[in-house]
Parts: C-alpha cells; structure tokens; sequence
C-alpha cells in the first residue's frame, strides 16, 4: 500500500521522511535539498556555525529545490534565537528543536507563520509542546546518534506519547535502518512518519570526508557507544582514540574557548572542534557521532537511492497506519 505523506502545519511532504539535522556542517543545502526534491523533508544542521553562513545554505537550498527545507537548531545553543530568526529572515519553511526545551520558540513560530518541530523523549514535554502550538513532534529514542534525552529504546517510550499526542504528526526517531522499519513504525505503533539521519551520512550528497563515511562503514556492533559531551547530555558515537581516550579518563580540557557556542558548557572538550575534526577528515582526534545500527548499514548510495529503497520495502509491507489524520 501506498505511504500516506505528511502534512507538518502549511506544508505537505509526498514521503512521510525527515532527513534529521546534523551539525556542524554534516547536513549542509548539498544533503538537505536532494532530500526535498525525493519529496522527503531536508534538513540543514544549523547549530554551531555563525548566522550568516546559515543564511546563505538556507537560500542556497531555497533556490535548488521546490520541496520543503528545515533548519535544526539545538535550544543549547548560546545563539539560538539569532539563529532561529536567522533562519526566518533566509525564508526557512520549518524549524526543528531539542536538546533543551524553549516556550518562547512557539510565539516566534506563530508570529512568523513558521512551523515550529519539537524533538522529545517523554509524554510531559509531548503534551507541554502540543499545548504551546508545536506543528509536530519526533520522538528520539536512545538508539539516535548524537546527544540522547533519554536511555530508553524507541519501540518502548513512542507508545505512550502516542497515546497522549492526537492533534498533531507524531514521527518516530531512532535506529531506523531501512523501510520495513519504517513501515513497522507506522504500522505498529501509529507513527505518523519517520526521522533517519546516520543514514543519509553514508550518502554520495552528503559532504562529510570520505574518512567520516568509513568509519560508518567499518563500525560493528560494539564499536558504537556512548560517551559525554560538554552540552551535558550523553551521546552515542563512533568509538574513535579520541572517544577510546576520554571514556577512560584522559583529560582533554579546554583550555580557551574561541566559540563560546554554548549557553552550559562544563569544557571538559570542545565539542565544535571535535566534531569539525571528524568531519574533515580526522578521525583519530575527532567525534563522530553515529547511531546505533549504523554498523547495519554497509554501503554508500545517492539520496534517490535510499528514498527508492525505503519506500519500496515500506510499502511492500505498508497496511494502513494508524497515525494522526489532518482534518479535512
């Protein structure tokens, strides 16, 4: 059956995908455009990087693609409302957030006409962000790459926020691999779409190094783990020397702090050169953030590619949902 597609507040995406934001510099306008023209929603990391090169990828992906382009930006962020009107003044379609909680970020979003995406882990902030005028929620488990709100595996806490989310696109988020996963989440547990991200790494579009792309494809099972990070939330990454050192106790402090990229930062690294390293190429000394199946995922294909595929084998397997119906 055919995959039902999803309406996020004005907006309407034909392949119910969120490629998820990733920073710095890992989903850029080359990822998030691509995305958009497959009819899935692209989305530019925009947390870490100064306002004006976000500008300039947001029109850099406005002007490539017709299809609907978001920014990510983490509540973290020192700079987050600069960046998020930013991001508004650019002519972004949507805005997706976590790694904190905002009220403020509702009334922006309301004012501007810009639909405003929490990123959760509990019914609490669910129903708080259904309540303050969120478009649309994602539910990110444990098994997502990055900073993690919670410990718990997606198949056991998306239940209970479906239950209380009913008004609203709930999408389900962590260690999604391929389209029968898809078609499961949706299916099963009434997900009304689906945010993949370390997927969309091991993508030609992508513009990570080639380095950072075999790292994803060498990782096994156990060389994906979880380590700290200064934001103060836990991650899940590729266990590098760098992530090998830290975890056993190395010290690595800060000792300048040239960004001053967060609102809490406890330096006991420099979370924006870390993962800058990795993205250009320097894995030994590098963070390189990766979910937890990525050792699943063994090849390097276009964005059209794995939008063929997840939406062959979704709808392969695909019943009827049993997710949020927009009124008519």
């Amino acid at each position: 059956m055919k995959l039902p597609p999803l309406t996020i507040g004005k907006f309407t995406a034909r392949i119910p995908l969120i490629q998820g934001g990733m920073s710095i510099r890992v989903s850029t306008s080359a990822l998030a455009a691509p995305v958009a023209e497959c009819g899935g929603i692209g989305v530019i990391g925009g947390s870490g990087i100064p306002k004006e090169e976000l500008q300039d990828d947001i029109r850099t992906a406005k002007k490539a693609t017709d299809g609907i382009i978001a920014v990510n930006i983490m509540y973290a962020m020192k700079n987050f409302y600069e960046l998020v009107m930013g991001s508004i003044e650019a002519g972004i379609d949507m805005i997706i957030t976590g790694a904190g909680f905002s009220r403020d970020i509702f009334k922006i979003g309301k004012l501007h006409n810009t639909p405003i995406v929490m990123i959760v882990s509990s019914p609490t902030l669910a129903k708080l962000a259904e309540k303050l005028g969120a478009a649309a929620v994602i539910v990110e488990a444990k098994e997502a790459g990055g900073h993690l709100g919670t410990d718990r595996p997606l198949r056991e806490i998306f239940p209970p926020i479906r239950e209380v989310i009913k008004k609203i696109p709930l999408i389900a988020a962590g260690g999604i691999t391929n389209g029968y996963e898809m078609a499961e989440m949706m299916d099963k547990y009434g997900a009304d779409g689906i945010q993949i991200a370390s997927r969309f790494v091991l993508s030609k579009e992508c513009p990570v190094s080639d380095a950072f792309k075999q790292a994803y494809l060498n990782a096994h099972k156990e060389d994906i783990v979880l380590t700290s990070s200064p934001v103060g939330l836990p991650g899940r990454a590729i266990n590098t020397p760098f992530v090998k050192a830290m975890n056993a106790g190395e010290d690595f402090t800060a000792k300048k702090c040239p960004q001053l990229c967060l609102k809490k930062c406890d330096h006991h690294y420099c979370i924006n050169e870390r993962l800058m390293l990795a993205k250009e190429g320097n894995i030994k000394e590098g963070l390189v953030f990766s979910g937890e199946n990525t050792y699943k995922m063994k090849d390097i294909l276009s964005v059209a590619e794995i939008f063929r595929q997840f939406t062959e084998q979704a709808e392969s397997v695909y019943k009827e949902g049993k997710g949020f119906c927009p009124a008519v």
